[in-house]
């Protein structure tokens, strides 16, 4: 058995650590079990040292992270709104269309297991060369699949981001966002306890597509993953749509102990994971268990990653009631067994146990094994730092800032990805107030009140790889910095921690920095981690690993919709201020990465002090309503990018002048972090400058705003509306031909 268990990704120890718990040699089905319930994905044996030091606590918080399906953060008048990001990495990379679909599918089950309506979807994917076929075809493949669930399931695509680089032309990275609304008296539990309570399997039948599809995930990408597309899930949106809306009814009855999705691991993670957390155990007949195929074995359907399925443990006697509610919405739901006293799990086929294993053997922070594992720091790290920037020559004329301007208004990591967004309905079911407002994040009003969530993703991987703890700082500020920009207070952080694999040192150096750096960062903004995801093992033995992508889901909030915020330029005349630090600096920006073509540079300037205080500025500004017009912060392009697009949404123009203390093309194109981009009504400029500079800020007035559609710096039209427009909107048509 032990042949087996190593061809299953089981370690040798781990082997005599299964034969320890158990008294005796597993059968094939127990080493099935816990080859996929101990593997990274499932497990966190690789991560959970350094994710249990992440800040967890706020007066908000009212599930923490590990403790349910999702986080459940409470936004006041008797409602709490549930969110989670999570990673569909390696399934995208093989079959790019399902991989995506299921990912989306997931993700909501999540939320809506937690009692929630889910009301906003958000993504952030990384392609390879955009030049490439292979790109093409991934960038296609996920954005339909995306598209295609989210809009048949009737849940909104609101937001989200998409960035390139030849480090994921082997892996790609879908990392999906998902939030919902319940009553902070209407949620419900991933445990089960009680004995003698029913155990029900309730959704979709159960078939052999995704089996192992949770160890597929704790692997390298290789040529012969192909032959792993069996591990993908198939989704059904339909289906799902009949699941939330069935789920929500029998959660409102009062009558369900615990429910929790099956994903990762199907049927054996569902049910050890209840069990552990409601210390007790369960008794399973398998042959209970709805199926598409014939003759499925004990292990398949144990480890089946079939979509749109959900484990129910519901009261005594209450039985009937449930499979009223399922059959109304024609879904299976099938009493396949019932919880027992202790931490046994027992499975049965055929009248035979076929499998006992303790829960608590199984689940992360049980029995699952931990490990400390070595890291160092990269040689290329020191390099990096070498850079000067005096080594790249100034902008000089007006010619050279064209080039630069219209290089990053058409480069896809910039430019406009409505050929992306316009495939997802974006206000199907909502009051999306940010799709005719654009702002900074995603603002979706919370129906029966004046609040409005505002939801964003973010990261800049270039950033991270550069510098890992001040890169994965400035995901998280950045994603903050958005909320406060569009109106909102940052609450709570949910995160996708996406890296190489794990027992490379220099990979988990990275792992190690961002940790070390989202916790700084989400303890001086008050915004705990939720949860999440960690996704390792992307990369491939040609490519080498990805840039370490820590992405960042921010949840925050507007007590009154009315302090929505767009990033758009209002009215001629209006002048133009920068609030915060600017700096001599380049370092990792998108002019110098790819314009410039010098690849290795530190992550930019960032005071994580300085950001607090911006923040702080900029959402007092706003809720004391001192005038801003627009609000707009500068991140990938810098300063040019950040007029540009505040400028296009209703064809106007600019016209402002540059500091001479600074350089052109660090002023105009560098990503120096902790800036924001406002503008106000002529006669509030002296009031909104003054407030904000008593509050610590840095503030000029650059110019202001003018309805000629030139893009006019220090009196030299660098573009006009309709040039930038053309360039920025066109872009992905372009290169997708």
């Amino acid at each position: 058995m032990l042949e087996s268990a190593l061809q299953l990704g089981l370690l040798e120890e781990e082997y005599e650590k299964i034969k320890e718990i158990l008294g005796r040699e597993p059968n094939f089905t127990e080493v099935c079990i816990y080859s996929i319930m101990w593997s990274e994905h499932c497990s966190y044996k690789n991560s959970i040292v350094w994710l249990k030091t992440l800040p967890k606590d706020s007066d908000r918080m009212l599930a923490k992270a590990g403790e349910e399906n999702a986080g459940l953060v409470d936004i006041g008048d008797g409602l709490a709104c549930s969110f989670k990001i999570e990673s569909h990495n390696h399934p995208s990379a093989i079959e790019p269309y399902q991989g995506a679909a299921t990912g989306v599918g997931g993700i909501n089950r999540d939320i809506f297991t937690m009692g929630a309506r889910p009301i906003a979807q958000l993504n952030s994917l990384r392609f390879g060369d955009p030049s490439l076929a292979k790109t093409k075809w991934l960038l296609k493949g996920v954005t339909k699949g995306i598209g295609d669930y989210g809009n048949a399931f009737g849940v909104p695509t609101v937001g989200g981001e998409v960035f390139f680089d030849e480090c994921y032309n082997v892996n790609p990275l879908v990392n999906a966002f998902s939030a919902g609304i319940v009553a902070t008296d209407k949620t419900a539990k991933a445990t089960s306890y009680g004995e003698g309570n029913p155990v029900f399997i309730v959704g979709s039948a159960t078939g052999k597509d995704g089996i192992h599809g949770a160890a597929f995930a704790s692997k390298d990408i290789s040529e012969d993953s192909a032959k792993d597309l069996p591990a993908v899930q198939v989704g059904d949106p339909f289906m799902e749509k009949l699941l939330l809306e069935a789920t929500l009814e029998v959660i409102a009855t009062g009558n369900v102990i615990g429910i929790q999705d099956m994903g990762a691991a199907g049927i054996i993670c569902s049910t050890s994971e209840m069990s552990a957390k409601g210390e007790h155990g369960m008794e399973i007949d398998l042959d209970k268990v709805p199926t598409r195929q014939d003759n499925m074995l004990p292990f398949e359907i144990l480890l089946s990653e079939s979509q749109e399925r959900m484990l129910v443990v519901v009261k005594k006697g209450k039985e009937d009631e449930i499979k009223r509610i399922f059959d109304k919405w024609d879904l299976n739901c099938a009493q396949i067994g019932h919880v027992t006293k202790g931490e046994m799990l027992n499975f049965y086929s055929k009248g035979k146990k076929v499998a006992t294993v303790p829960a608590e053997s199984l689940v992360l922070g049980g029995g699952a094994p931990v490990y400390h594992r070595e890291y160092q720091e990269p040689a290329y790290y020191a390099e990096y730092q070498k850079f000067d920037i005096n080594s790249i020559e100034d902008l000089k004329t007006t010619a050279e800032i064209e080039e630069a301007a219209r290089f990053l208004l058409s480069h896809p990591n910039i430019a406009s990805k409505k050929w992306v967004s316009e495939q997802y309905d974006s206000m199907v079911g909502i009051a999306n107030l940010s799709t005719n407002k654009p702002s900074d994040a995603a603002v979706v009003r919370v129906h029966g009140t004046e609040k409005s969530i505002a939801v964003t993703v973010d990261c800049n991987s270039r950033y991270v790889n550069a510098d890992p703890e001040q890169g994965c700082a400035i995901a998280v500020a950045e994603a903050a910095r958005n909320v406060v920009c569009s109106g909102g207070e940052a609450l709570a952080v949910t995160n996708c921690l996406n890296f190489g694999n794990p027992y490379n040192p220099e990979v988990y150096w990275q792992f190690v920095g961002a940790i070390k750096g989202m916790t700084k960062a989400c303890e001086t903004f008050a915004t705990p981690v939720t949860g999440g995801n960690v996704s390792f093992y992307n990369q491939s033995a040609d490519g080498g690993p990805v840039f370490p992508t820590p992405t960042i889901g921010m949840l925050g909030l507007l007590e009154d919709s009315k302090t929505h915020t767009g990033m758009a330029f209002q009215s001629a005349g209006d002048k133009i201020l920068l609030v915060g630090e600017s700096q001599n600096c380049i370092s990792s920006s998108e002019y110098l990465y790819s314009f410039r073509k010098e690849k290795k540079s530190p992550a930019p300037y960032f005071n994580l002090k300085e950001e607090k205080l911006l923040h702080d500025g900029i959402r007092a500004a706003i809720l004391e309503n001192k005038g801003i017009q627009s609000a707009h912060d500068l991140a990938d392009g810098g300063l040019f990018i950040a007029l540009a697009e505040s400028a296009m949404s209703k064809g106007l123009g600019f016209d402002i002048k540059t500091e001479a203390d600074f350089r052109k093309d660090a002023y105009l194109f560098g990503e120096a972090q902790g800036r924001v981009l406002l503008s106000c009504k002529a006669s509030d400029e002296a009031h909104l400058s003054g407030f904000l500079k008593e509050k610590g800020l840095r503030v000029v007035t650059l110019g202001e705003v003018s309805d000629c559609g030139k893009y006019l710096i220090d009196g030299e039209a660098i573009t006009h509306h309709e040039e930038a427009k053309e360039l920025y909107d066109n872009c992905f048509a372009k290169f997708l031909d």
